[in-house]
This record gives C-alpha cells, structure tokens and sequence, in this order.
C-alpha cells in the first residue's frame, strides 16, 4: 500500500489533566496499607475488586504501573492477587503530606484498557520527636515582669496526623510553665512564661528540661536542656521593624545569592544597645540560609528545589550586649523554574508487528514532568511522513497506533523518536528511539519473468532431456517466497501433457519425458503454475509453448510467428559448418520485408586497401627492386582477398520454383526475397545478416541449401 504523507506535524498535547479513552474505567480504587508491612503482604483480590473473570487477568497480560521507575506493587504469578512488593516508608514516600497517596494504574492488554487506582500509605508510630538542639541557653533580665512569654525551638517529628508531635511539658520549678501553640501550617512550637519574678542575687542560673511529646500509642518523646541566666537590669530590647517578613527566591538562584535583609533596634545605649543577628530555628543540616550578625542580610548558602520543599519558614533572632532578644519571622516561597526535562516510561511494546493490519498498537508509555504549572506542561510528538499515530488514552498515557495498513515490501521497518517537550523556557526535551519491524504477511502471489516461453526440441531426442526452464519470483520474505512449480491441466484434453513433459517442481526446469516425432506432433502448448507456500497459498501461471524441430533440417535457424521478423538459431553454429546458408522468406502482398543492411563488409575492405598502401609506400623507399616485389605481392592478396569474398556469400540464379508463387489461397501473387547469408568468420555467434535482397531472374542452381515454407504454414508467416 502506498504510506500516507501528511503535511502538518502530528502532535497531541498534553496538560496532566484527566482524560477518559473510550475503554478505560472511570472509576478509581482505592487501597491503604500500614507503611514497614513486609513485602509480599496481601493487599486485594484485584480480579474482584475489577469485577473481572477468574483467570482474566492473566489472559490479557495485567500489569501495574506507577509514576516513574517505582513498583510498590506486584500481582501474584499464580492467583493475580494484589501483594506489597518492598518495604513503604511514609515519610521517605511523601514526607510531611498527609495523606500520604499513592496513584497508579491497572494495564490490560488485548484488549488495552486502564484502571485507575491508588495506595494509601497509612503512617505508624516510628519515629520521636527530635530537637534542633540538645541545649538551649536564655538570658533574662531579673527585672522581667510575670507573664513574660519567651519563644523556644521547637521539635520535629517525622510522623504525621496523632502519631506526630502533640505537646510540650516541662521539668517542674516554681518560675515557668510552657505553654504549646500551633503555627499556621499546623506545626507546634513551645513558649515559655514567667510565673514568678528572678533575682540574680538570689538564683543567678536555672536548669530546665523541655520534654517534646508525640500522640502515638505508647507515645514517643524528644528533649533538650534549657540553661537560664538571669541578668543585670537592661530595661529594652531589640525591636524588628516588621514583625513578618516574606520573600520569593527563584529555585536555580546561585548559592551567596541575597535573599533579604532585616533590620532590628535596641533603645538602650553602649553594649546594651547593639544588636547582632542570628537565625533561631537553625536545623543546621537542612537550613538553606545563612544571616550576618552584623547586617542582618540573610543570604543562600544551600541549593534549592522547589520539587521538594515549596516554602521555608525562618525565625530571626536580634540580642543586645545585654543578653536580651527579640523575634521576627520570615516566610520564604520558592519560585519553579523549568529544570527538569519530561520523563517517559515505556510500559508496553511489540515488535514485530504484522503487515496489513490497520491500527496496530504498537506502544504504550506515559509521560510525566517533576516541575509545576507551566512548565510541568508537555507535548508529545513523533516525525512527519510515519504511518503512526499518538493518542492520548488517560491522564499521562499515550498510545502509539499505526494509520492504516503496513506494507512490510514496501518498507519493512521503521526508526520512531518519541519528543516530549515540556513548556517551560526554556523548552526542554527527552527523546526516546523505538525500532519497529514489519512481519510479512503472504499478499503477494508468484510472478514469472515472462508471461509466455517458447521452447525448441528437435525430434528423436532422447528422453528426460532438458529443453527449457521458467522463472518466477515473489516479493514476500521467507516461507511465502519459495515457490513451488507444477503444470496446470491442458486446455486440450486430447493432448497427453503428463506423458509428454515434466517441471521440476523447486527449481523450474522442464523436460521432455519421451522421444518426439516432428510428423506426429509439430507444436504443442500449455500452463505452468507458480505456487508459493504462504497461507493461504497464492499463485501464477504463464504459458508455454514448444516447437518440434524436423531432424531432417539442420538448419541452425527457425521461422516462427512472431513480430518482430527475427530469425533466432536453435543451436551453435560453427564457422566451419557451412561456408553460408540460403533463407528464403515469402511474404503476403502487399508487405515489405525487415532488410538491415551489412555494415562489416566495406569496413573489412577499406581495412584491406590501407594495409596495401602502406606496403606499397614502405617498400618503395628501399630500392626499385624490393618494389616490384612488393608490388607483385600485393597484387596477389588483393585478388585472394576478392576471391574468398565472392567464394564465400553464394547467390542463387534463375527463377523460384513455382509451388512459391500463391501461398495464401487467396489468388494473390507473393514476392519472393533471397537473402544472402554470410557467416562472419570469427563472430563466434549465432546470428546472420541479410546482405541486399536478390530478384530471382535466373535459373535455380542446386549448390545452396535452401529453406522452403511447406504448404501447412499460414498465408503471412513473419520472418523471426
């Protein structure tokens, strides 16, 4: 078939969003297991939760399929029951976010449907609250009045929901209490209040342990030492000028990059009035940020992803000489950039794929970008002028389908690069390379070289003799080219094909069975077949036809009917054979023979005159004597030269026989040509040249063989 050549780019766009093909269930499934479960563990009867038949599953090649390279899932080799395939950690999976959800989906082949589906990691009491800090140390001043509330670091705690971080306590004394409050993302921080007054005289240092408290069952616990030092009056303390500060920072920002400066102010004078900075909430491990204590600019000093983290909340600290501080916070959003190219997991391919069969699914494979809003946006497209489709099946799948029908002779494979290109800027771009192989399909039949043979055989041959060959060739590959040959049954069913031929059914050969006799049977003809061995068997046929030749004439020539007025030989004719050969050709009324004229002859004898005159010239510089000689010589190889020229084309004279007057039966005259026929020494071939045509006004002479039409032979015989 002829490949489709569209104009346009095929391309489907894709905006992560969910899109139903016409085969695909709408409705998602949900499963939940605890995160640590060991592998293997028994999840659900996927076959019945799909509502499919027992052994369905494994019929059409189910398989799960996540985002990415991950498989927490398996199906049973044996019962397609749905099993943990590792160990799930919640917080490496999803981190803080809760609930912590998984999507994938079920793929089912032949015929290709999709089932959405999800896993929901349910989290367990592993892990304690755990402090930035082992110690905490805070100075307060003895003047500091009850009621006072002092900010402390808070605890992390990678659980999420009851088993996460709940309360605070502290170590019992007479002076604080503390006090658990919640941020605006649902974090709990501790603040500590001043109950009763200090008095450095009195106490000059305390001791207190912070105990951070999860709601697991039993419950986990984290703490940190909190050294107080009461200090001498200093009766202000650093103010920030905003008590929120907010800034957005690009993700690929160079590290040292600024990210913000504050600024604090401290009313008192001398040491007590100057202010250093310093972040509070310091996870020295994970913090991206660094602030100088002296001008307060906070600057990047780790890289940042905006696919992992999204924002940062930092509290700054600014202490006097006095030891007193205040507090600031800082929100810190992280702005996507395009650095992440698309991704393309392949999970289904066939190769190769049989010819002829239109909408073939070829691939399937989803695409996906770890990047946000416009930049997580792609295009999915292959190269113009393929007979292949893309199609988008359901949320990031895309199918690749050939357009039509496929031609393995006409092309047996193709190289696809697969594009997805995201829309960020700049664009970026994964590329994936697919070889598909075109099977053949038995859609040719047999053709012969020729739709028709012509065969010689001369009469009393032997029997089993070799008299001619057919071809044929089919442009299928494999099984359903070899060709097996036969002969068809004969149109006459008076003639003994079977005792009279044979094929050689491999290779095309024909042989004569038995002897034959030109008077018993001058021609016959008949079928032979070209069967190749695809299935279903498809074959040719092509017609035969073989002349008996008369073993009384030995001429090495055959006139036959054909068109173009050739007269082939049906052997090799030897130079010494005959000094030349009389062909007489009879032609209706009215016809004009095919006469090419010779062109050898005058070259051979202008080829003779120059050699002669060079002779003449060479030897009548040596001396009159040496010339006579020569001349003498030259005299007699010009006379041998003519001689053997006349000796060896002989013209017949006199008039022709008169049986050659009326061949047609039409009382009308024919005219007679005679042609001279000269075997060029040396030729080496089996051809002859009519030299000039002969009117026959003499009377005949019997030392030329000559070749007469028989009275059997049709009225306007063309001369072959």
């Amino acid at each position: 078939m002829q490949t489709k050549v569209q104009n346009k780019k095929r391309q489907v766009a894709f905006f992560i969003l969910l899109m139903l093909w016409g085969e695909v269930g709408s409705e998602s499934i949900q499963y939940s297991v605890l995160e640590e479960t060991e592998s293997g563990t028994f999840v659900a009867n996927l076959t019945k939760d799909l509502g499919l038949r027992v052994g369905e599953l494994a019929a059409r090649g189910a398989r799960i399929v996540f985002k990415g390279n991950r498989q927490h899932l398996q199906l049973d080799p044996q019962t397609h029951d749905l099993l943990l395939n590792e160990k799930l950690d919640r917080e490496e999976l999803c981190g803080s976010t809760e609930p912590c959800v998984l999507p994938f989906q079920v793929l089912l082949e032949n015929p290709l449907q999709f089932f959405q589906a999800s896993l929901r990691v349910r989290d367990i009491n592993d892990h304690a609250p755990e402090f930035p800090a082992r110690e905490m140390l805070l100075k307060i001043s003895e003047i500091t009045m009850p009621g006072k509330i002092f900010p402390l670091k808070m605890a992390h705690d990678l659980d999420t929901g009851s088993n996460g971080l709940q309360s605070y306590t502290i170590s019992f004394n007479p002076h604080f209490h503390v006090l658990t409050r919640n941020r605006s993302e649902g974090r709990k921080f501790p603040e500590l209040v001043l109950d009763k007054p200090l008095d450095r005289e009195e106490q000059p240092r305390l001791t207190l342990t912070l105990t951070a408290l999860d709601g697991g069952s039993p419950p986990r616990s984290g703490t940190s030492e909190i050294h107080i030092q009461v200090l001498d009056i200093n009766d202000n303390i650093p103010e920030f000028a905003q008590e929120l500060y907010e800034a957005q920072i690009p993700e690929n920002n160079p590290l040292g990059s600024l990210v913000i400066t504050v600024s604090a102010r401290d009313l008192d004078a001398g040491s007590f009035g100057k202010v250093s900075y310093a972040l509070f909430q310091v996870d020295d491990i994970n913090q991206p940020f660094e602030i100088n204590a002296i001008t307060g600019e906070i600057r990047l000093r780790k890289a940042l992803d905006f696919e992992e983290v999204q924002s940062y909340d930092v509290d700054v600290e600014a202490t006097d000489g006095g030891g007193l501080s205040g507090k600031c916070s800082l929100v810190v959003r992280v702005l996507d950039v395009n650095d992440n190219a698309p991704e393309l997991t392949m999970s289904f391919f066939i190769s190769p794929i049989p010819e002829n069969l239109p909408e073939i699914i070829v691939a399937v494979f989803s695409v996906s970008d770890a990047d946000s809003g416009h930049n997580q946006q792609v295009i999915c497209s292959i190269e113009n002028n393929l007979p292949f489709l893309l199609r988008l099946s359901v949320e990031n799948f895309y199918t690749l389908v050939t357009d039509g029908a496929l031609d393995r002779e006409s092309r047996a494979e193709y190289n696809i690069t697969i594009t997805v290109t995201d829309l960020g800027t700049p664009r970026l771009k994964t590329q994936q390379s697919i070889t598909v192989l075109v099977s053949d399909v038995n859609d040719n039949a047999p053709a012969f070289t020729q739709t028709s043979y012509t065969l010689f055989v001369r009469e009393n041959n032997s029997p089993a003799l070799h008299i001619g060959s057919v071809s044929a060739t089919d442009r299928d590959s494999g099984t359903n080219a070899q060709v097996t040959y036969s002969l068809l049954p004969p149109q006459d069913p008076h003639l003994p094909l079977s005792s009279l031929v044979s094929i050689n059914a491999d290779n095309g050969h024909l042989f004569a069975l038995r002897s034959l006799d030109y008077e018993a049977l001058q021609e016959f003809e008949f079928r032979v077949g070209a069967t190749d061995r695809g299935s279903p068997a498809l074959s040719s046929e092509a017609l035969v036809r073989v002349l008996v030749l008369d073993a009384n004439d030995n001429s090495p020539f055959v006139l036959y009917p054909l068109q173009n007025g050739s007269a082939p030989c049906t052997e090799l004719v030897p130079r010494t054979a005959e000094p030349g050969y009389l062909v007489t050709k009879v032609v209706a009324g009215g016809s004009q023979p095919y006469l090419p004229l010779p062109e050898a002859a005058p070259a051979q004898a202008q080829a003779d005159s120059l050699t002669v005159y060079l002779v003449v010239a060479l030897a009548s510089v040596s001396s009159l004597f040496l010339l006579s000689v020569l001349l003498f010589v030259a005299v007699r190889l010009c006379k041998r030269s003519r001689a053997a020229s006349v000796g060896r084309c002989s013209v017949p004279e006199g008039p022709f026989p008169g049986h050659l007057v009326d061949v047609s039966g039409t009382r009308t005259l024919s005219q007679s040509y005679q042609y001279e026929v000269c075997l060029m020494g040396g030729s080496g071939t089996n051809e002859f040249k009519f030299l000039k045509p002969i009117i026959p006004n003499f009377p005949p002479q019997g030392t030329e063989r000559e070749m007469e039409e028989t009275p059997a032979l049709p009225n306007s015989f063309p001369f072959s």
